[in-house]
């Protein structure tokens, strides 16, 4: 069992029709058929989404977006229409609210890795490949791998895994044209952000994308490059062979895996309410990430 601890009552606001909840966003629909992405402090983890939010984390998504949106706009366009607040909306949704195009969307998450972890680690150390890719002999944890690969994976509801797939079968689900667009559009967008990360000290060591189109046009969706749906590493310290620190939620994920959580990772059970010091901590951890990266100070 997973999915919410507790889920939200979205906020009714005149003008907008509530469509979905999410792990992280609420999105709604104004009278124009826009859509109205609005990122709140949700946390998940392990297949939960918890009950104890992040302050500033959706202001901290949405701004990050933003500015690596910027600076991949040459590579492929996005669907942010506007920054501006729909009339009616309450405060809190300042800063943490994009009205976007409405795009007909890929049913696949397109993830590109450039470094050796994650649920590719597993797979290598099982068979030598990643996603079907063979791979050299030798790569450990956090090895740099010889080029950055392009690892799709299915779209899970909430509470479920993404689970990766073969390019294959993503040229059978969106057709060869498609896949091959998304396969190289991906790698360049990754590629881009790996080297403006890389000259601030932060190794991107792999991310997902979603995207749309708009007509004929492939558009970038959601988010981009946050820590959400980023692993970052600060390079200083990068070293193969064992786990990584990383600029995200992972003080919360040792917590809930610890003693001192009381909970079982294999029950039923729904995992318990974050202490103030571990909310403290991962709330630092994702400014660190927005000020490293873009130079700008938080708040």
């Amino acid at each position: 069992m997973s999915g919410f601890v507790e889920k939200p009552e979205p906020v009714q606001v005149p003008g907008l029709t509530h469509l979905h909840t999410g792990k992280v966003r609420e999105l709604y629909q104004n009278e124009a058929g826009d859509l109205v992405m609005v990122a709140s402090d949700r946390l998940s983890a392990f297949d939960w989404v918890l009950p104890t939010e992040i302050p500033d984390k959706g202001r901290v998504l949405t701004k990050l977006s933003l500015w690596w949106f910027d600076r991949l706009a040459d590579l492929v366009p996005n669907h942010v229409i506007s920054t501006d607040l729909p009339a009616g909306a309450p405060a809190d949704w300042a800063g943490r609210t994009l009205i976007c195009k409405s795009l007909k969307m890929v049913p696949v998450e397109c993830v590109a890795r450039g470094y050796l972890t994650g649920s590719g680690l597993v797979e290598y150390n099982e068979s030598r490949t990643v996603c079907g890719l063979a791979l050299p002999e030798g790569l450990s944890n956090g090895s740099e791998l010889p080029a950055p690969i392009f690892t799709p994976a299915t779209k899970a509801a909430v509470g479920d895994h993404d689970e990766n797939v073969s390019y294959e079968e993503v040229a059978r689900q969106v057709g060869a044209e498609t896949a091959a667009v998304l396969r190289q559009t991906t790698l360049a967008v990754y590629g881009r952000a790996r080297d403006i990360a890389r000259e601030r000290g932060i190794i991107l060591a792999d991310t997902k994308f979603e995207f749309g189109f708009d007509g004929d046009a492939l558009i970038i969706a959601d988010e981009v490059l946050t820590p959400d749906s980023s692993r970052f590493w600060p390079a200083a310290t990068w070293e193969p062979g064992r786990a990584q620190p990383s600029y995200d939620k992972q003080f919360v994920r040792d917590w809930l895996t610890s003693p001192a959580s009381g909970w079982d990772r294999t029950s039923e059970q729904p995992p318990p309410a974050l202490p103030q010091e571990i909310v403290e901590a991962t709330r630092a951890k994702y400014i660190e990430a927005y000020e490293q990266l873009t130079g700008n100070s938080w708040g």
